[in-house]
């Protein structure tokens, strides 16, 4: 199938549709709840590249930012981005675009997509903790506790099912 720039337009809609979706699953254990939202983002880099990946995050954000409720518990609005989980959801878009290059550049192997979806995850945290910590007033050492210790195990086996749905679906989209 050859991919013109309109069917890469398009893909992208789908990616901040199935953005949207997955962020409704979540699970509320704080302020920052635990969602799916890393998945979509993962197989948006993964399958169409740093910069459709982007675009399609990029359009995820302001969808949420005009008032649409797309992110984790149906909320939407620039209230929820000036929030204490603006810089996660921002992060989003800056994780697409590492995990995208890393990715374009390096390829699709099972090493490089757990590199690329680290690092991604080191891009939203970079975004996520400070402005958190920012909004809030906590101190790095009470914001770890809550934006990023408890979410590693569940980190790990989102990038394991990213990982295995890239390599599945990026033969069929490529």
């Amino acid at each position: 199938m050859k991919k013109t720039r309109t069917t890469y337009l398009v893909l992208c809609a789908i990616f901040a549709a199935l953005s949207s979706l997955l962020g409704q699953i979540a699970i509320p254990i704080g302020p920052v709840p635990v969602a799916m939202t890393h998945v979509s983002v993962f197989l948006a880099a993964g399958l169409l590249g740093a910069k459709y990946g982007t675009v399609s995050q990029i359009v995820y954000v302001l969808m949420g930012a005009v008032g649409i409720p797309v992110f984790s518990g149906f909320t939407g609005g620039v209230g929820t981005i000036a929030g204490p989980l603006g810089g996660f959801i921002a992060g989003y878009i800056g994780c697409a675009f590492v995990t995208g290059i890393i990715i374009d550049r390096f390829g699709s192997s099972l090493k490089v997509l757990f590199i690329a979806m680290y690092v991604g995850w080191a891009v939203t945290y970079a975004c996520g903790i400070p402005w958190f910590m920012y909004v809030t007033g906590m101190e790095l050492y009470a914001a770890l506790p809550v934006c990023l210790l408890p979410f590693l195990p569940g980190d790990l086996l989102k990038t394991i099912l990213s990982a295995a749905l890239v390599r599945r679906l990026r033969p069929v989209l490529r």
